[in-house]
């Protein structure tokens, strides 16, 4: 009988490229949807914020609790790695531990039975086994790991090190050889895409990255997630909106507007200097925008906190997350003065509810537009609405558009057809297909 593998991948797009290479390794493995049936289960761990760690753990305690006798338990990513001492210590329901170095290790790892931390951080290239999940189309590509930003809220660089980016060469091999098998839509990810190649000498190396794949036969589409505001140049806006390739989509996470808040955080860039670069994505012919915000951050006064708000508001994003302030231990913000939670708690509920109207105003100017969706599958708002997506749209985060009017045209999951959105329901767009593309 073929042994049974349960994976559970938590955290980001990053963590999850890592958690499909695992799945590589483990072929020979049956996938299973029940815990209980598995003979080995992997938790890829998130150690981001308090809230995720508080999740991987109960995670892994609950998993141990549906396991079967004589079952693995391994616990690997960023939380193992952030804590390895004291998890090893305490968690004897864990059987392997391992960080976010021996991911391409995990077959031998479990068939010895033995944990282990590598110094280096793992960074998956063009010969990683890798088996994608969740779509037949899109893929994420992970172009570089760690970060040389010192973000005063941010723990990352502490147990992923520097920025470390892949040659241009691996990635674009990588890309062609997903596109041959089919996949033709593609996520750029890393902690800061928009040093990629910095430490390889490239002075705009996203730049560099758009011009290689937009070489490549069979992408049709394609984005870059998380740019961060120092490192993003005008020349690098413009690229991106000229490309044919590339959507018009600037995912660049500003975390305040205040200048004296930013300085806190170590950010780099002024209210200024952000406000420029938003207006200069702006002025782009149908730009999708996204950010992200922290509720709470140390320093973040009535008056500050107003101010971003007002901005929040006023800039019009088509999409923005907040993050409740996380005290994080290594990080230069967890000896500061810190704001009551019941205080962070409020502040990140009303930038929710702004939030909630930002994407609301986002998705009322798309009713009456003819635009190209790709058809994900059935919705699981109702098995006669199908859930689709159109390309500019990231993955998951940016929501669904459910198409009930097919107009009698063959459906087939993962294919791009023009489509009329007709109308707001509640909070997601309806459509009606029109044809095949």
């Amino acid at each position: 009988m073929d042994k049974k593998l349960h994976l559970v991948s938590l955290g980001c797009t990053k963590n999850l490229v890592d958690s499909e290479v695992m799945l590589g390794r483990l072929s020979e493995y049956e996938i299973t949807d029940e815990a209980a049936d598995a003979d080995v289960i992997i938790v890829n761990t998130c150690g981001f914020i308090e809230a995720a760690k508080e999740e991987s753990i109960s995670t892994v305690l609950d998993l141990h609790q549906r396991r079967k006798e004589d079952s693995l338990l391994v616990m690997s990513g960023c939380l193992s790695e952030r804590y390895q001492e004291e998890l090893q210590a305490n968690m004897p329901e864990i059987d392997i531990f391992t960080g976010v170095g021996d991911y391409e290790k995990i077959d031998r790892l479990i068939a010895e039975k033995r944990s282990t931390f590598s110094p280096e951080v793992y960074l998956a290239n063009e010969n990683s086994p890798r088996m994608i999940t969740g779509s037949n189309y899109h893929a994420y590509i992970k172009i570089a790991e760690g970060c040389n930003q010192q973000c005063s809220f941010c723990a990352i660089p502490s147990f992923k090190g520097k920025l470390h980016s892949r040659s241009l060469e691996s990635i674009a091999k990588e890309v062609g050889r997903l596109a041959d098998r089919g996949f033709y839509d593609f996520s750029f990810i890393s902690q800061d895409s928009s040093s990629y190649g910095r430490d390889m000498g490239l002075d705009d190396g996203l730049i560099d990255l758009i011009q290689t794949v937009e070489k490549i036969d069979g992408v049709k589409s394609a984005r870059i997630l998380y740019l961060y505001p120092s490192t993003t140049t005008f020349d690098l806006i413009d690229r991106i909106a000229e490309s044919e390739i590339f959507q018009t989509y600037y995912d660049m996470p500003i975390q305040h507007i205040d200048d004296a808040i930013l300085k806190t955080m170590r950010r780099g860039f002024g209210e200024a200097k952000t406000i420029e670069l938003l207006e200069h994505m702006k002025s782009k012919a149908d730009a999708f925008i996204r950010t992200s915000v922290i509720a709470g951050h140390p320093g973040e006064t009535e008056e500050s906190f107003s101010k971003l708000c007002d901005f929040m508001e006023d800039f019009g994003f088509d999409r923005f997350n907040t993050f409740h302030y996380s005290n994080e231990e290594t990080t230069a913000a967890y000896t500061m003065e810190q704001i009551p939670q019941e205080i962070i708690d409020e502040r990140a509920a009303i930038l929710g509810e702004i939030a909630e109207r930002s994407t609301m105003a986002s998705l009322q100017k798309m009713i009456g537009k003819t635009i190209p969706l790709v058809i994900d599958g059935e919705s699981d708002e109702h098995e006669y609405l199908l859930s689709a997506r159109p390309p500019q749209w990231a993955v998951e985060i940016d929501g669904e558009i459910l198409i009930n009017d097919t107009n009698d045209l063959s459906i087939e999951y993962g294919k791009i057809y023009e489509a009329k959105i007709t109308e707001l329901a509640g909070e997601k767009l309806l459509a009606t297909l029109i044809s095949e593309q």
